[in-house]
């Protein structure tokens, strides 16, 4: 009589994985979820998903040309649910062509493997890669940004480069695009330029100013001037720093110390450097 009840316990169980196992492997993955630019196509769900605060990605522009961008990265793989009504590839790429023209943005290459699409939104650039093999849509999402700075340079550093070369890069002094405020994360990167200036309480600097090439070479040259002042202002003004010790200038876009083709060579020609006087 046991031996009966065991055989009915395992084919139940058996009976619920085959007819329950597949519904239950096409739910959305653990911490999936759709992107704030498009909703999903109805009955499909998240099969693959990666989110990371700072990642780049190749796309293609109007020319299928490549474009590094850096910024937010998303990605996410929908699959049609078992028995969900056929969609074609053609039928994908359309709906999310269309959404994407709907508020506003803009298809730049679309062709039977690949969708590219740009959206300015909420004064970001936002780039999307579509492929919709099987058919499953495979999107690839990245809010163009600026990495936040977590390294900086400590006074030493500072102190030896100039010393070794007669100036130094000051990387995590951060503004706002077209900005010359300072953004608060900069503090701790002012707290290194300022402790060398005590330590080195003879030295002068000119702080110079530098930008990528993006913008006309007038407003780059007021915008590297203004971000000079800026923190000449700051090591005066919160750091006691004399004003006989510092100069500010600008140089726009003059000195690079990398391309200016990638995301990466301007990020690195945005800066302020340390000559001394």
């Amino acid at each position: 009589m046991l031996k009966r009840a065991n055989c009915i316990v395992v084919n139940i169980l058996l009976l619920f994985c085959l007819t329950m196992g597949p519904a239950l492997a096409q739910e959305d993955v653990a911490g999936s979820k759709d992107h704030p630019l498009f909703n999903r196509l109805p009955g499909f769900y998240i099969s693959s998903y990666e989110e990371s605060e700072f990642n780049s990605y190749t796309f293609r522009d109007e020319e299928f040309k490549e474009i590094k961008v850096e910024g937010r990265y998303c990605r996410i793989i929908y699959e049609p649910r078992e028995g969900s009504k056929p969609v074609s590839p053609l039928q994908i790429h359309r709906n999310y062509e269309n959404a994407i023209k709907n508020i506003g943005g803009t298809v730049l290459f679309s062709n039977d493997e690949y969708s590219y699409m740009k959206i300015a939104r909420d004064g970001k650039e936002i780039w999307v890669e579509l492929t919709a093999y099987g058919p499953k849509p495979d999107l690839v999402i990245v809010e163009k940004d600026a990495m936040k700075q977590d390294i900086i340079a400590n006074a030493d550093v500072l102190s030896k480069d100039i010393k070794d070369t007669g100036h130094t890069a000051v990387y995590g002094i951060c503004f706002d695009t077209g900005k010359s405020v300072i953004k608060p994360e900069s503090e701790a990167a002012l707290e290194e330029v300022a402790k060398l200036l005590k330590c080195e309480s003879e030295m002068k600097v000119y702080v110079v100013g530098h930008t990528d090439n993006v913008g006309g070479l007038d407003d780059n040259m007021k915008l590297s001037r203004d971000r000079a002042n800026a923190v000449v202002e700051n090591l005066i003004a919160k750091h006691g720093i004399a004003a006989a010790r510092l100069k500010a200038g600008g140089v726009g876009p003059l000195a690079p110390v990398a391309s200016n083709e990638t995301d990466e060579g301007k990020a690195k020609n945005r800066r302020v450097e340390l000559v001394e006087q």
